[in-house]
């Protein structure tokens, strides 16, 4: 009898063991599919996800960037945001995207995903010869170009982006409905594992029935203690500790077996609870270090701690990235008040006690570039308020001509300190980040803090900074563009005066004008009478005749061709007035007198007769002019 009792223990137990095994097995196996499914979501799915919004927000940007391009010829910025779209952002996204497709499950989508590619490198040609068309001032002022770079946006880059836009949201969608069926999936495993636990505790409540009605005599006081508790097992109830004592036989030893791994359920149905309602800070110890449930359950406590911790950091970084954004662009118009608002919201951001903001100066051309205090919050660095910090001078100057962060944790004594009403002392760690966009730095932000600040909010602070280096950017072209129109209004006024100057001349001018057309006119008139009534002659040096006008015909008989090359003596008769007259005129002087000159026909006709020199300071040889007036009729 006492055998058969303990063979029946022993077949009791055994089976217990067994289905104990079997559900940590099963328990095992459920929790693993867990892990996979919530791996796969983290590393595959999520990501991928993630990509395609990417995409998403990278053909949008594309399309605007290309729009720019044609229309706002001036925009710099746009165009090389578009190279470098071209260049560098799209190549990154697709070897991303590339290296996730392998584990699709639904080949169709790595099928869409690789046509979606190609329609994309599609718009990407029909953008770069937008790009190659348009390059230079001419290629704007082109219409043919400008007309073939607007029509291909309308009718091709325009409709085909929608198309791919499209693709990619049913993708997403796609993607979205496998997010949801591997949390229902994940949340089936929980409950598989609650009716694993549920269905152990069916069994162990039958093999306490049939071992109970077998042991009925000696064990009836355990056995129905047992049984009390594998009945309310059965029904899902977890009994409460009742500190009984049993007898150190096998009967007691199974019962105190029972009531442990009551603890233990109790135990673990508590910590699966408290997961399955997000609580993923509920302590728990397993029963061993051999306790497989129970490591399982930690472990998987630990992936989901880390899954919301990524998501808590990015979520955060999220927010703060949406809040700079529209400081940034309500701040845009003064460099000074803009410095100051992202400085003293960055420092309560971050949880930080001290900031300060540098700006590059630039513009200053008698000096090198400098870095100057544009804003700060909590800074007891007054020295450096007005001074400038030159290239690679100090930790920021450093950071400046390195074009990199620094990060320091081992503060020097002199270096800065935080100040309170309480006191002073020195911060645990420095961050200091130059604020750059393509390479070119616009300016460095330094915090202080109490606090080691964490690897995702040092690369916040690096991400922000891009879009504090391009609003910067945009604010200095801002203010020298206004300076520049002010400038221009300036020179605009001064050219306006200079032409009203300009304009009086012109007509003090025409009026000089006029009156020496009027006194030319007089003297030709007078010149025309004096040519008409009197006879000229031009002499030259040896007093030979080089020319003689009409008159000459008319008062002597004379043509001009036939008195031209003539000596004046064979005009005048007289030799007394002829040498008079010469002697005169070579001394400069102007002689006259009534002489007698030969006519053509031979006979004597009496002139009035005055000769003078015409030769100015800048001739070399001498002419002379005679003129004759006919004294009788």
């Amino acid at each position: 009898m006492k055998s058969g009792i303990r063979y029946k223990i022993f077949i009791g137990f055994f089976t217990l063991i067994a289905i104990f095994v079997f559900n940590a097995a099963l328990s095992v196996y459920t929790l693993r599919e867990s892990e996979n499914i919530i791996k796969r979501n983290s590393e595959i799915i999520d990501p991928s996800l993630e990509g395609i919004k990417e995409f998403e927000k990278l053909v949008i940007r594309s399309k605007m960037y290309t729009t720019n391009w044609v229309y706002l010829r001036e925009n710099e910025e746009d165009k090389q945001s578009l190279k470098q779209l071209h260049n560098v952002e799209y190549p990154t996204l697709k070897e991303k995207i590339k290296a996730l497709m392998p584990y699709w499950e639904d080949r169709r989508q790595t099928v869409r995903m690789d046509s979606i590619f190609q329609k994309f490198e599609k718009l990407l040609i029909l953008e770069k010869e937008i790009m190659q068309t348009l390059v230079s001032f001419d290629d704007y002022e082109d219409p043919i170009k400008k007309f073939t770079a607007t029509g291909t946006i309308e009718t091709q880059l325009i409709p085909a982006s929608s198309v791919v836009l499209k693709e990619l949201s049913v993708l997403s969608d796609a993607k979205r409905k496998e997010v949801a069926a591997s949390k229902e999936k994940l949340l089936d495993s929980f409950d598989v594992l609650r009716w694993i636990i549920i269905g152990l505790g069916i069994a162990l409540s039958v093999i306490g029935v049939v071992r109970a009605t077998l042991t009925a005599n000696s064990i009836t006081r355990p056995l129905k203690y047992i049984q009390g508790i594998i009945l309310r097992l059965g029904v899902g109830e977890l009994p409460e500790e009742s500190n009984r004592t049993f007898n150190n036989d096998e009967i007691g030893e199974m019962a105190k077996a029972v009531e442990q791994l009551v603890a233990g359920l109790r135990a673990t149905s508590n910590f699966a609870e408290n997961i399955g309602n997000g609580n993923l800070k509920a302590s728990f110890t397993p029963l061993s270090d051999a306790d497989v449930l129970g490591n399982s359950l930690l472990e998987m406590r630990s992936n989901l701690q880390k899954v919301a911790e990524d998501d808590k950091k990015r979520n955060w970084a999220t927010e703060g990235v949406a809040k700079f954004s529209e400081i940034l662009r309500q701040n845009n118009d003064n460099i000074n008040k803009l410095s100051d608002e992202i400085v003293a919201n960055l420092v309560k951001y971050l949880g930080a006690n001290q900031g300060g903001l540098y700006i590059v100066n630039e513009d200053d051309t008698n000096d090198e570039p400098y870095l100057y205090l544009a804003g700060c919050y909590a800074w007891d660095k007054k020295k450096y308020i007005d001074q400038k910090i030159a290239y690679g001078e100090g930790l920021t100057g450093q950071s400046w001509q390195e074009k990199d962060t620094l990060f320091i944790t081992d503060v020097p004594q002199d270096y800065i300190s935080i100040t309170s009403g309480l006191g002073d002392a020195n911060p645990t760690s420095i961050i200091i980040v130059p604020l750059k966009i393509n390479e070119q730095v616009y300016g460095v932000v330094e915090m202080a803090s109490f606090n080691v600040f964490q690897d995702f909010e040092i690369e916040f602070v690096e991400k922000i900074g891009e879009s504090i280096a391009s609003t910067l950017s945009t604010a200095k072209v801002n203010e020298r563009t206004t300076r520049l129109l002010e400038e221009s209004q300036m020179m605009t006024e001064q050219m306006k005066a200079q032409e009203e100057e300009m304009r009086q001349n012109m007509e003090e001018l025409q009026a000089t004008q006029e009156e020496m057309e009027r006194a030319q006119l007089s003297i030709s008139r007078k010149e025309k009478l004096f040519d008409s009534t009197m006879v000229v002659l031009e002499l030259d040096n040896s007093f030979s005749i080089t020319s003689a006008n009409e008159m000459a015909d008319i008062m002597l008989g004379y043509r001009s061709r036939d008195l031209t090359g003539s000596a004046l003596k064979e005009l005048i008769s007289d030799e007394t007035s002829l040498s008079q007259l010469k002697s005169s005129l070579m001394l400069g002087q102007v002689w006259q007198g009534t002489t007698a000159i030969r006519s053509s026909k031979g006979g004597i006709v009496k002139v009035k007769l005055v000769a003078g020199s015409t030769t100015d300071e800048f001739e070399s040889e001498h002419s002379y002019l005679v003129i004759m007036l006919r004294l009788d009729s």
